[in-house]
């Protein structure tokens, strides 16, 4: 797609803002689209630097180590976490998750003995249901696997309220409190400690740590501490660490009946956005950018590199750096995702996808404001890759 000038896009915006025609007409009938859009910070330099070979593919390259193993997700959503498990060389056997879109999700892309709607609730806080769906797929007591998953964060996230105070009424970050989401991570454990797994991994937000001064995810460890498990620090990780082109903080847990976890090395290097927005989607699905209207460019456009639209709460990402946090925003208001480094437009789907490296064989189903909230709520595949490798290492060798 033809580039505009600087000066010519600033024409057609006062057009389109000046007729009242919107901009997406008016970049049409001249023969262009978003994607011809430029900010007027926009160094020619970084547009050159390599796009990665792979973007469209993370896996390419990375060693299968587990042979096999069985492996179990819960809260499985996108099924980031099955993907970097499967990655690396684990069966993923069962995936148990509470929402439908999520599980059309899941089953469009051919996972395994999806437990969840219509024909399960998928809900954890149903044991007994769960405990049945389980069995009748082959999971039974003395599971030589691993069970992982993630419970619902927002209970616990920094990130989704900082726009309240702490003391304000609208401040959500009530942790284990939380009606609907809060006790699921002890849901989760009363699952371990039944089917007793070899390993289990559990995955959450870095604010899980620090909220009620850790005394409940303390008491947690003590629980799988009592039920035969040797259980790892709880430990903070950065996404950015592990070659995903994104900074993205998520506490880790990790256990077993046998053998030691250790946290893997981090990456040589790290990846840069562009890296992966700058390389050839082709004609990748999920790839539908929204539609701004001309006094929203007007304002994208004049940002530079790192730097926030304050009236849309978007940031423009730094080419040469990893991502901010990729988030579930949407094309349709009520959410939002980050600017393109080089275009003044938010990120698509597909391109928040690939910030969480995952393939672009994987679909997402379902609206597309939904499809930004199952990427943006996903753990990035190629982090879990690397904790599945070290759960293998650590634990099953």
């Amino acid at each position: 797609m033809k580039k505009l000038s600087f000066k010519k896009q600033q024409t057609l915006i006062e057009e389109s803002i000046q007729s009242k025609v919107h901009l997406a007409k008016v970049l049409e009938g001249n023969g262009y689209s978003y994607d011809s859009l430029v900010y007027r910070h926009n160094e020619t330099s970084f547009r050159e630097m390599s796009s990665q070979k792979n973007a469209g593919n993370p896996f390419i390259g990375r060693e299968r180590v587990a042979g096999n193993i069985p492996a179990v997700s819960f809260f499985s959503g996108a099924g980031g976490l099955d993907l970097g498990f499967k990655a690396a060389g684990f069966d993923c056997v069962a995936s148990v998750e509470y929402n439908e879109m999520f599980c059309d999700t899941l089953r469009a892309n051919s996972f395994a003995n999806v437990i969840g709607p219509p024909n399960f609730s998928g809900d954890v806080k149903n044991k007994d249901e769960i405990v049945s769906a389980l069995k009748q797929v082959g999971i039974s007591k003395g599971f030589n696997g691993v069970f992982h998953g993630g419970p619902p964060c927002q209970p616990f996230s920094i990130a989704s309220n900082q726009r309240f105070s702490m003391s304000g009424e609208n401040f959500k970050r009530t942790g284990f409190n939380h009606s609907e989401y809060g006790n699921l991570l002890f849901d989760f454990i009363e699952l371990i400690l039944y089917f007793k797994p070899t390993a289990f991994m559990i995955e959450n937000v870095e604010g899980l740590l620090s909220f009620d001064n850790g005394e409940q995810v303390s008491y947690a460890c003590d629980l799988l501490t009592s039920g035969g498990y040797g259980v790892a620090n709880p430990v903070v990780v950065n996404a950015a660490d592990y070659g995903v082109p994104q900074n993205r903080l998520r506490t880790i847990i990790v256990g077993s009946r046998k053998g030691e976890f250790v946290l893997p090395a981090h990456s040589a290097r790290k990846v840069s956005c562009h890296e992966v927005l700058n390389a050839d989607f082709n004609e990748a699905s999920n790839h539908i950018t929204r539609k701004h209207n001309a006094e929203s460019v007007k304002r994208y456009m004049e940002l530079e590199y790192g730097k926030r639209d304050k009236l849309g709460r978007v940031d423009r990402l730094n080419p040469i750096l990893p991502s901010k946090t990729v988030i579930a925003g949407g094309t349709g208001g009520g959410g939002r995702s980050h600017l393109h480094p080089h275009i003044p437009r938010t990120l698509s789907v597909r391109e928040s996808a690939r910030l969480q490296t995952f393939p672009d064989s994987h679909i997402f189903t379902g609206p597309v404001a939904r499809q930004f909230t199952q990427s943006g709520n996903a753990v990035p595949p190629v982090l879990a890759y690397e904790i599945a490798r070290a759960i293998f290492k650590g634990v099953f060798i």
